[in-house]
């Protein structure tokens, strides 16, 4: 398991992290999502215990992770930014893998590296930004790391290899119990994927939930009286209402069970009731008081 708890960080007086807390359960995938600047990589670099937190702990199995050499023994990470030694080819760095990582898996590699249609001969200085990304891949996923940590996994790869990409994840996930952080931009791959969510935002966690979960405490509302009812939604967390004609278009976060409920009592002539997606919910939480965002969700 990996626990972040109460976590800030701050560079040159400029807060980066708020009181952060993450859990992230044995043999899962959580999606860490959240605007541009709000803090993802920062906890990934802190996770990974490349940077080290001004309070709070963070701990894989119960172990601090800042200078656990055990702990990254058994950790895969692939940043946005990759860096490879100028020199090496693919060949040579599963070599310098294979010298860190106890549980190098020789036989995957080599399949993978067929997989992936990648020449092991050719420096990787000389590979292409999608092609960069697949060498790291091979290269992590051959480590057979227990814990996974990726910032943008799939930007910049075809449909193919990322559909491949995600089958390693999830075989591993499902087999060997590997527990896996993931940060992407990509909203609808992550609900396909992920098995809890995290919604970041200027380093404070809003929202931490199981996607399923997430999915059934909100929810899209159409509904139309005979009559105004300006008691209709007494009782109901309404989080944005719109009005066209006499259709009332609504975000509300209550338990289905409730809404039905309230609703119902008015006779509605029409009520539907549907939830979210992961990008509209993100769309609605982060988009502030901007009317238009907020319109994309209808």
């Amino acid at each position: 398991m990996i626990k972040v708890q109460n976590v800030d960080k701050s560079f040159d007086g400029f807060k980066a992290l708020h009181n952060l807390n993450l859990n992230i359960r044995k043999g899962s995938i959580y999606g860490l999502v959240g605007k541009n600047g709000a803090g993802k990589t920062t906890v990934i670099k802190h996770v990974t215990g490349v940077l080290r937190q001004d309070a709070g702990s963070i701990t894989i199995d119960g172990e601090p992770v800042y200078e656990n050499l055990a702990i990254k023994r058994r950790m895969g990470y692939i940043p946005d930014d990759l860096y490879f030694f100028a020199s090496y080819n693919l060949k040579e760095s599963a070599r310098f893998y294979k010298s860190i990582y106890p549980n190098w898996n020789e036989e995957r590699y080599h399949h993978m590296v067929k997989q992936f249609q990648l020449d092991e001969k050719r420096k990787l200085s000389k590979f292409s930004k999608g092609m960069q990304k697949q060498a790291a891949f091979v290269l992590t996923m051959s480590s057979m790391p227990d814990y996974l940590i990726l910032d943008e996994p799939i930007d910049g790869l075809d449909p193919i290899i990322r559909k491949l990409v995600w089958k390693y994840i999830v075989e591993d996930v499902a087999e060997r119990e590997m527990t896996v952080l993931v940060s992407s931009h990509n909203l609808r791959e992550m609900e396909g994927i992920c098995d809890s969510i995290g919604i970041l935002s200027e380093g404070k966690m809003m929202i931490e939930r199981d996607l399923d979960e997430l999915k059934t405490d909100i929810h899209k509302i159409q509904v139309a009286f005979r009559e105004p009812k300006e008691d209709a939604y007494a009782g109901l967390n309404v989080l944005h209402k719109e009005s066209r004609g006499t259709v009332d278009l609504l975000i509300i976060r209550n338990r289905r069970e409730l809404v039905d409920k309230v609703i119902s009592q008015g006779n509605p002539v029409v009520f539907d009731m549907l939830p979210l997606s992961l990008e509209e919910i993100f769309i609605y939480e982060l988009g502030g008081g901007d009317s238009e965002i907020k319109g994309i969700i209808f």
